[in-house]
């Protein structure tokens, strides 16, 4: 994943946020083939609030490793909301963070649908004391532009969402 400022000053702002709150994050990645742990690793002293991160690209590794139901999968597809949610509380029930963000989505140029296009993103973000936040978005351009604004907005929203 190439370097891109505007990430490395998201994922320092996130760190920020979390150790202030004394919170841990983890990580649920599809799309992104842990684009977003790397972002936030690259932050130096991220492990006082960054656990661990689980890249589950295959039906097999988002079930055995985050518990994602095989029937949601089945029904709904890998690129779903209620897939974002499984694995959003996969991650949280597997690791030692409070918090957590998933992403599941189609960054091609291969595999869109008609109905879920490529640049079609779900994610789903854990924080202590709330609901399960989730939203799909639509994103523009190759692989690589997509997979970065899938971590931009994955870091944004967070961040947004702990204030």
């Amino acid at each position: 994943m190439p370097h891109n400022s505007e990430i490395s000053v998201l994922a320092e702002s996130l760190g920020q946020a979390l150790k202030q709150k004394g919170l841990m994050l983890a990580t649920a990645e599809s799309c992104t083939g842990g684009g977003i742990a790397e972002a936030v690793t690259r932050v130096s002293g991220s492990s006082a609030w960054f656990d661990c991160a689980f890249v589950t690209y295959s039906y097999e590794a988002k079930t055995s490793m985050l518990g994602v139901h095989r029937d949601t999968l089945v029904d709904h597809g890998a690129v779903s909301e209620k897939t974002a949610h499984e694995m959003v509380e996969g991650a949280i029930a597997r690791s030692r963070a409070q918090v957590a963000i998933a992403v599941t989505g189609i960054a091609g140029p291969s595999g869109g649908l008609p109905d879920k296009p490529v640049g079609t993103v779900w994610f789903a973000w854990k924080i202590p004391k709330k609901p399960i936040i989730s939203m799909v978005c639509h994103f523009d351009g190759d692989r690589v532009r997509i997979r970065q604004q899938t971590i931009v907005h994955a870091l944004k929203e967070l961040l947004h969402n702990l204030s």
